[in-house]
């Protein structure tokens, strides 16, 4: 039986919001220093927004492919295209679709969970005769569960989830044997028949992996086996399958490889295992593990997985891709080595855009796509509206600890926020950075007072000398957070006059290894009381 407890984590408590920064790399990383700008190395390039770019524009790319919170990677080779879609956990609209041609420059396509089911962990997006499925794990206090959701075009529309009753297990991987019977390997070396349709399971969850042990004077957080991938190629099936731990000790994470001829076993372990894993601190990426391998545009092979950024677990665990060769042995390597230097393109492959804007005029509808709702109730979208570049949110709450807040995904170190706001009276609205409702950072304000909101408590309530519109930044340059507010009153002449407002806050202890919950500090709006607040020339902007 799968042991889910480190999933726990996402109700563990606070123990220290304020703790010391996370250690950068090399020397710097030892003496704990908060993550500097580059002064030397290669660096990424330039994308909408500033955002940074994997493509280089010279046939190499640099890590990550996704910035920011894209984790447990599912790929599929769709002809000439590729779609990946990633753990969205609480974050709903969920699941959102991105597409390829070069497996480097990703746009995305649609969001297909709209259903609040709970934490969604690691999905599986396959495709069989036709059809598009995504098979994902949902965690709700008292219910463990996994679901599936189908469409028959990849841009939707796709089906509500529907329960496949497999509580105590994670990570569901499909695949199809030589008979043409599917089958989910889950959590733990499991794995369960599925009905024809797809859309349920027949029987019960069989033991047929023990999955490969790593030495014992490893530095790790569990043992935890979770993601099977399994493929076939020639004559073998290959299972690849996470160990160690998604997070906690860089060094954990891992991702090995087990083969045989029958989905049944016996499985036999590669004898280079682990093909992929940190094996040091002070390198670029940690905790990376939780493979996909997928054929690259011109027959060359590839594995998408996830990892931590040195000294930015903030961003969560962003999306990584590294070559992969076959050896004369049957079995595969990794290359790329800590992917901390460019890298030869996939060959063959047409690069297209890559990202997508931060910034909103709310002229159109960026609702699912970028901007999502934390843990919203059923009816949470009718609070919001949209008319005439205005984005009126309804107040939820007392403050973002009671209320859903709307947040979205970035993946830059350093970038600022601005926008517009106006409050109705006994109404509360802003900018935050928000992990979850136990921790999160921000500037709100009402007609009246300043709130502002650190280590997910409301501190200090300053005079709002702006009354109830003002402009309002918020800027993190790596982990150091500041604002400034800027009045637009007539006798101020509808101009800007930008004021930096009297507390700054440090928040490189934001993240999974404080909190728990495997998330990133998300930057977004709130609002909060009894009526409504408006949003105006929503600006995102990289800093270097």
């Amino acid at each position: 039986m799968a042991n889910i407890n480190r999933r726990g984590a996402l109700g563990s408590l606070l123990t220290g919001a304020g703790l010391a920064a996370i250690p950068a790399s090399g020397e710097a990383a030892q003496m704990g220093a908060l993550p500097a700008k580059p002064t030397s190395g290669p660096t990424w390039a330039k994308g909408i927004e500033g955002q940074r770019k994997a493509d280089l524009g010279d046939g190499t790319f640099l890590n990550p492919i996704l910035a920011g919170d894209h984790p447990d990677p599912s790929i599929l080779k769709d002809g000439d295209d590729y779609y990946m879609t990633h753990s969205s956990f609480d974050a709903y609209p969920g699941l959102l679709i991105w597409h390829s041609r070069d497996l480097v420059n990703w746009t995305p396509v649609t969001t297909t969970l709209k259903t609040n089911v709970g934490s969604i962990w690691a999905p599986e997006l396959c495709k069989h005769k036709g059809r598009y499925y995504i098979y994902l794990p949902a965690k709700k206090p008292n219910n463990n569960t996994s679901y599936v959701i189908w469409a028959d075009r990849i841009d939707g529309p796709w089906s509500e989830p529907i329960d496949l009753k497999l509580p105590r297990y994670i990570d569901p991987g499909h695949i199809v044997d030589e008979t043409g019977q599917r089958w989910l390997f889950l959590s733990g070396g499991d794995r369960i028949r599925l009905a024809p349709d797809g859309l349920s399971t027949v029987g019960q969850p069989e033991h047929v992996y023990n999955p490969w042990r790593y030495p014992d004077d490893w530095d790790v957080e569990g043992f935890s086996p979770e993601g099977p991938k399994v493929m076939k190629r020639g004559g073998y099936y290959y299972m690849i399958t996470a160990v160690g731990g998604t997070a906690g000790p860089p060094t954990g994470h891992m991702v090995i490889v087990a083969r045989a001829k029958s989905l049944a076993g016996p499985w036999e372990d590669h004898p280079r295992n682990p093909v992929v894993r940190t094996v040091d601190n002070s390198e670029k990426w940690w905790s990376r593990g939780h493979a996909t391998l997928v054929e690259g545009p011109g027959g060359d092979w590839w594995t998408v997985y996830h990892g931590y950024e040195n000294g930015f677990y903030t961003l969560g665990r962003q999306t990584l891709l590294a070559p992969v060769t076959w050896t004369a042995d049957g079995w595969f390597e990794v290359g790329g080595g800590d992917l901390s230097q460019p890298i030869p393109k996939p060959k063959g492959g047409k690069p297209g855009p890559h990202g997508m804007a931060l910034s909103d005029d709310f002229t159109t509808d960026k609702y699912g796509v970028q901007w999502n709702f934390f843990d919203p109730g059923p009816n949470e979208q009718q609070r919001l509206s949209r008319a005439n570049g205005v984005l009126t949110l309804k107040g939820a709450g007392e403050a973002p600890s009671s209320g859903a807040p709307l947040i979205f995904v970035n993946g830059d170190q350093a970038y600022e926020i601005e926008c517009e706001i106006e409050v109705d009276a006994e109404t509360r609205a802003g900018l935050i950075l928000f992990y979850d409702r136990q921790l999160y950072c921000g500037l709100g304000f009402d007609e009246k007072a300043f709130v502002t909101h650190q280590y997910g408590i409301e501190r200090g309530r300053p005079a709002n000398p702006h009354g109830s519109k003002m402009l309002m930044r918020l800027r993190n340059t790596r982990h150091i957070v500041a604002f400034h507010t800027s009045g637009l009153n007539s006798e101020e002449g509808g101009g800007q006059t930008w004021k930096r407002f009297d507390r700054g806050m440090e928040v490189s202890g934001y993240h999974h290894n404080v909190r728990g919950g495997f998330l990133m500090l998300k930057p977004g709006i709130y609002a909060a009381g009894k009526g409504s607040a408006r949003f105006r020339g929503f600006k995102y902007r990289a800093l270097d």
